[in-house]
């Protein structure tokens, strides 16, 4: 099984979903994800992880709330946001990631 750091050292975005089952937004989001998965295909990775099952991690990147969805691109952090995104939202996050770290230069969040 592949560690975190290899699963988010990739040229293709991957989105990581912090989550619990307990938690509504959370539930929420899902149906989010769906659709940006269908719409942009392989063109992103998204991991769903759930905070209680992988709590060390969770402390780790300094997860405080849920859901809490976090942007990866090459190993780096390129965006971060808590509580439910908009399927337009994560699609030009997404996007932005696809054209690299420098289209996140000067936005709020981008550089953690």
């Amino acid at each position: 099984m592949a560690t975190f750091a290899e699963l988010i050292h990739s040229e293709k975005p991957t989105l990581v979903d912090f989550t619990a089952t307990w938690c509504g937004p959370c539930q929420a989001q899902a149906p989010i994800l769906i659709d940006l998965a269908r719409e942009m295909g392989d063109q992103v990775r998204i991991l769903k992880i759930d905070v209680d099952k992988n709590a060390a991690l969770a402390t780790e990147q300094r997860v405080q709330g849920v859901p809490t969805l976090m942007l990866f691109r090459q190993g780096k952090l390129l965006w971060r946001q808590s509580g439910v995104q908009s399927l337009s939202t994560l699609r030009e996050q997404v996007q932005r990631a696809q054209k690299g770290a420098a289209a996140f230069d000067g936005l709020y969040g981008a550089r953690l």
